[in-house]
């Protein structure tokens, strides 16, 4: 029989109280408790009070007391601060103890010594909601994240920092890097956030997964590891610093696992004294224009994440729990606007079925017995060929906690004899018995009702007199405030104030030129080209192809030709060796005529004219709070044109917000490519038109966060490069509905 005792005990803050649910079920075999802890908040909050953090090779130790702990990556500029409360309740909810975020170096210093912690960027704001729940915080500073985030984190003015080299034993790095580091602890610090002042941040981490790259600095590679790890402790934060992927961080500094199967592949910490941590579970993985969604599926998260505990594990952060939106221009190369959509908590913060339920009760089943798991001695041992079991056993007959696996991934159940017990175990999977007698938790059965996203269509906007279009200027060769003797590079000359440049030259042709063809190469990410004005075609890479060849049949005049040729970055590079000397753009220009000998070669000593960025971005044209004095010239949309009008931007005017709370999308399937805005606030850019392998859009819906906009009134303003139907754009609502039992859905089931 089960029996349910209900008690209140007060919470170190006497304005907050905890309801403490004890289940106890009673076998024929024997007796065992699994407690189960719900916060219960009250009007006043319950805020978690941090205390003296270290570590042993077990686990972290909070106040005395080891913990294994379960973390959600949740990054505060990827969501907004309404947001952020609902986010991390859902976490919390799920099992979480901790959240972990990245800092955003390239928001919060956009230039030398000039600091942004205002709106999304409210560092401290995000880490207080945190405490305010109840939970602690891990707070990765990097300050190089990748994280699919534009630049890795990277301010681009450190581009321009004389001799610089990133990420290595160089002085000016070292010098930023620390400055920017010291800016962080020191605001943490300054608001009492970190457990050793009573705040809810247990954890830092300094750099991230720097050992892909480690080896192409060479001496100065291991030396600069040194040195992050020495400059970080001593900013004396009060709490452990880790280094992810990082086998030789020194000491005191933990090196720690990235990856999806860890209990796989980690070797484990660097020293007997330092605990086996996970700070970075991936539960999906990053989506990049003209690629499918990476489904991982519930079951294989759980099973990893059990393994790894079995393997003495005590620290899990998934990666991401909630992965948000890469508004505006952030996300780095290729990659879409949508940040892992298929995490736990999806991008508009609905939890996605069955993966979050299913580790919530995953989490609960190891809390009801972490303490065993903590104080046990662990031993492993063979259950058959491609079965085996771990156990943890407390002396003088204390607790016992068994884990049997099976590694087999054939259809067929798994028998196994333990303890004198027969036990069946499903096919890849594992099998948590928290008194070494009863099952209570089995990776592979999910027992949580699945669900789907549905959307609801709450306008449409067909009618063409409520759009106003803005045609951007196509700038020659006369016209640019630039110019040089070469093919500049494009992130340099931009200096990612823009994701476009313009590349211009003219030049004299005759009539020997036959059947003219103008051959482009680039290192950018997609090119438009103009001749004489008129569109002559567009050509694009992708993220797995850095160099991408443009070749377009072209109309020439008898004398004098202007060739405009917008190079476009979908987001900059975040990763790798010497990143400050990447280059991106125009690398060769020609143009091919029939038979070859009048050809001509415009890529090295000739002068080009350049231009960075485009009209309607220096009239800031999506701005509704716009100068009178520099607005544009809308006109009507012509609807007969549109969808063939490339380099437009289109403005939709007082449109209402949908009724309700449900979140909100606009459904962008007509169009091409661009960046759109919501009463002046960038939704981000869209690809609609780079289409996956399979046919498919990457993604056309796209997050329009409700504190964006107004109950009436609303503007919509896009940029469009290809040309695009706006007359099909629709706003629409996202709800959740749920599915049928989980023994009548397919494996194989992807949601939406």
């Amino acid at each position: 029989m089960c029996i349910y005792l209900e008690s209140w005990a007060p919470n170190r803050n006497p304005f907050c109280k905890a309801k403490y649910i004890t289940k106890l079920t009673k076998t024929m075999a024997s007796c065992y408790w699994v407690a189960i802890l719900v916060i219960i908040i009250g009007e006043a909050g319950c805020f978690v009070e941090g205390g003296n953090v270290t570590y042993d090779g077990r686990s972290l130790i909070i106040d005395g007391q080891r913990k294994i702990l379960f973390s959600g990556s949740i990054h505060y500029p990827r969501s907004t601060p309404q947001m952020w409360p609902s986010l991390i309740a859902k976490a919390k909810e799920g099992g979480l103890h901790v959240i972990q975020t990245y800092v955003f170096w390239n928001l919060h210093e956009p230039q030398p010594g000039e600091y942004d912690f205002g709106g999304r960027y409210d560092l401290v704001k995000f880490i207080k909601e945190i405490q305010a729940q109840g939970l602690y915080a891990c707070l990765t500073i990097g300050p190089f994240i990748e994280s699919e985030w534009t630049y890795g984190g990277f301010p681009f003015w450190l581009h321009d920092v004389p001799n610089i080299v990133y990420r290595t034993d160089n002085e000016p790095f070292k010098f930023y890097m620390q400055n920017f580091t010291t800016k962080i602890v020191n605001l943490m610090k300054s608001s009492g956030l970190y457990a050793s002042q009573g705040g809810p941040i247990i954890l830092s981490q300094i750099e991230n997964e720097y050992q892909n790259i480690e080896k192409a600095f060479g001496e100065a590679g291991p030396s600069y590891v040194r040195w992050a790890a020495k400059m970080a402790v001593e900013l004396e934060t009060g709490v452990p610093w880790v280094m992810c992927k990082q086998t030789d961080a020194p000491d005191p500094v933990i090196n720690t696992c990235n990856g999806m199967r860890c209990g796989q592949t980690f070797s484990g910490p660097n020293s007997p004294n330092k605990p086996s941590m996970w700070t970075e579970n991936w539960t999906s993985f990053y989506q990049v224009y003209g690629g499918e969604p990476y489904i991982r599926s519930a079951e294989d998260i759980a099973f990893h994440v059990t393994l790894f505990i079995a393997k003495n594990g005590s620290y899990i952060n998934y990666y991401m729990y909630h992965g948000g939106t890469n508004f505006g221009r952030t996300a780095s190369a290729y990659i879409i606007t949508s940040y892992y959509d298929q995490a736990p908590l999806d991008e508009y913060g609905l939890t996605r079925q069955p993966k979050w339920g299913h580790l919530k009760e995953l989490h609960g089943a190891i809390n009801s017995c972490s303490e065993t798991l903590l104080q046990g001695n662990p031993s492993n041992f063979s259950l058959g060929q491609l079965q085996e079991a771990y156990v943890f056993e407390e002396e003088a007959g204390g607790g016992c906690v068994a884990f049997l696996i099976n590694n087999d991934g054939r259809d067929d159940n798994a028998t196994v004899q333990f303890r004198n017990m027969s036990f069946q175990l499903p096919p890849k999977s594992i099998t948590i018995l928290p008194d070494c007698i009863n099952v209570i938790f089995n990776t592979a059965k999910v027992n949580v009702v699945y669900n789907e996203r549905r959307t609801n269509v709450s306008e449409v906007f067909n009618e063409a007199e409520r759009w106003q279009q803005f045609k951007d200027l196509i700038p020659n060769f006369l016209d640019t405030p630039l110019k040089a003797d070469t093919l500049l590079e494009h992130m340099n000359t931009t200096k990612d104030k823009s994701d476009y440049l313009w590349y211009t030259f003219s030049f004299q042709t005759n009539s020997s030129c036959t059947e003219p063809v103008l051959h482009v190469e680039s290192l950018a990410h997609v090119a438009h080209a103009f001749v004489n004005n008129v569109y002559a075609g567009t050509a694009h890479g992708n993220h797995d192809v850095k160099k991408f060849t443009m070749d377009i049949p072209v109309d020439l005049n008898d004398g004098m030709n202007n060739i405009s040729i917008l190079s476009v970055m979908v987001g900059l590079p975040d990763s790798g060796a010497f990143l400050e000397k990447r280059f991106a753009g125009l690398a060769t220009v020609e143009i091919h005529c029939g038979d070859m000998e009048n050809s001509y070669n415009f890529t090295n000593n000739y002068t080009w004219g350049y231009e960075v960025g485009l009209l309607g971005e220096k009239l800031q044209i999506y701005n509704t709070e716009q100068n009178l004095e520099n607005a544009p010239e809308w006109t009507k949309i012509d609807q007969y044109l549109s969808s063939k009008q490339p380099l437009t931007w289109y403005k939709q005017t007082a449109f209402d917000a949908p009724v309700g709370d449900d979140p909100v999308a606009l459904n962008l399937s007509s169009m091409g490519k661009g960046e759109a805005w919501v009463n002046g606030l960038s939704v981000g850019r869209y690809w609609v038109s780079f289409y996956t392998s399979e046919g498919n859009s990457s993604q056309t819906l796209y997050h329009v966060p409700r504190s964006f906009l107004k109950s009436t009134e609303n503007v919509l303003v896009l940029m469009e490069e290809f040309g695009g139907d706006p007359l099909h754009i629709s706003v629409e609502t996202i709800s959740l509905t749920n599915l049928c039992q989980p023994s009548f859905i397919s494996n194989h089931y992807i949601p939406s």
